[in-house]
């Protein structure tokens, strides 16, 4: 197998000026969880699959005792109305582990999506923030100024003057290594508190994404599963103020 090894299922769609959307694991999984709701509620389909040296040495066991050694996936989806545009999207189970491998990786992606026609780039991920908060603003980063003002009008926000502020990860490197191959680019940030899986922020990031695709979706599930992190993390609370009160009893005991 190469360093990064691309394997096809059956033919290669032909694609309409596609847009690609990647949303891979990261803070909060807020991009896979919205890259993975799209690809479930638009029926997308699988084309191709992508293993890397750079992944962990790792296999899932499946519910029928198979096993599926780990990877990315990409689908696709052709546009059903005018105003739409088809779709190149990706997920997966990982990111590289190397600051090498993550380039060799982003660039064998860019690879893919440019031979089927690829000239912009949306990318999905979190915007860490350490504390929780109601509302999650969708924070956004481009390739161009022109970008700037069409984004802020669907919604998202530029936060300017940051110093330091950067992108970790394949978000970061699409949309930086796809500005030197003259591929145009957007990565959206929903905040989330970064220490859960978080379908909120993943919900409001996919209510701006809805308005460049012009696709509308359901996002109920989405609601659902953010009810059950709530209620997970009441519950992670409940038992750290209880772990917190038996400690300070124990200070007394002599």
């Amino acid at each position: 197998m190469e360093y990064v090894d691309i394997r096809y299922i059956g033919k290669k769609p032909k694609l309409k000026n596609p847009i690609f959307i990647e949303g891979l694991p990261g803070i909060g999984n807020v991009g896979k969880l919205a890259a993975e709701h799209i690809i479930e509620s638009i029926n997308a389909k699988k084309f191709a699959e992508l293993h890397c040296k750079d992944f962990p040495p790792q296999v899932f066991i499946n519910t029928d005792g198979t096993i599926k050694l780990v990877n990315n996936e990409f689908f696709y989806w052709k546009a059903q109305k005018r105003d739409q545009r088809d779709l190149i999207l990706l997920t997966g189970d990982y990111q590289g582990l190397s600051s090498q491998g993550q380039y060799e990786l982003v660039e064998k992606i860019l690879d893919l999506v440019q031979e089927m026609g690829v000239k912009e780039i949306y990318t999905l991920g979190g915007y860490g923030l350490g504390y929780e908060i109601e509302n999650p603003k969708v924070l956004c980063a481009t390739t161009d100024i022109s970008l700037v003002k069409q984004m802020k009008k669907y919604g998202a926000i530029f936060k300017k003057n940051e110093p330091g502020g950067g992108i970790v990860g394949a978000s970061g490197l699409l949309i930086g290594l796809g500005k030197l191959r003259g591929l145009q680019g957007v990565c959206l940030m929903g905040e989330t508190p970064g220490y859960l899986v978080d379908p909120k922020s993943a919900k409001a990031v996919l209510n701006v994404l809805m308005k460049v695709t012009n696709i509308n979706l359901s996002l109920s599930a989405l609601e659902k599963k953010a009810k059950e992190i709530e209620r997970i993390a009441h519950q992670l609370k409940e038992i750290e103020g209880l772990s917190k009160e038996k400690s300070e009893e124990l200070k007394y005991i002599g």
